[in-house]
């Protein structure tokens, strides 16, 4: 049995000394709108090539979700869910699902080239693609000596 504790101490997902790893999220606990799906879950990996992040949003539809830059180096994931038609015969057994507004923000590391994000959403996943810049290999000049 895997304890959970690691998760919120210092385990996957959660690396306190990368300043990088640190979501700039948005919640307030007394809205309820926004409370109902801050939990939205994303994960942000970091592969040669681009940071890439993954968002699970079932049920969502392109239009009710948004990806943007904001302050140069922050992205910003966000979205509604509305909440189901309610006829004037229908009688609720159990509510569940939520429905309500999420934000969640990112800081971007330097190498992340900001003007070439991508996102596409598929089967109710959110990819959000931040392509890197290359490294520079450090330039080597010889010099020659005197004497």
């Amino acid at each position: 049995m895997t304890s959970l504790i690691p998760r919120f101490f210092g385990g996957r997902g959660s690396n306190n000394s990368d300043p990088m790893s640190l979501s700039l999220d948005v919640w307030d606990p007394f809205d309820r709108e926004t409370s109902a799906m801050a939990n939205t879950r994303i994960d942000w990996k970091e592969t040669p090539e681009a940071h890439i992040f993954k968002a699970d949003l079932p049920g969502m539809k392109k239009e009710e979700v948004k990806v943007e830059v904001e302050e140069g180096r922050v992205l910003q994931i966000s979205g509604e869910r509305s909440k189901e038609k309610e006829e004037k015969d229908d009688k609720w057994h159990r509510v569940e699902r939520s429905s309500g507004k999420f934000v969640r923000r990112f800081r971007l590391p330097e190498n992340a080239k900001v003007e070439e994000v991508k996102a596409s959403i598929e089967n109710g996943v959110l990819t959000v693609t931040v392509p890197k810049t290359k490294e520079k290999k450090p330039e080597i000049r010889s010099i020659e000596i005197s004497g």
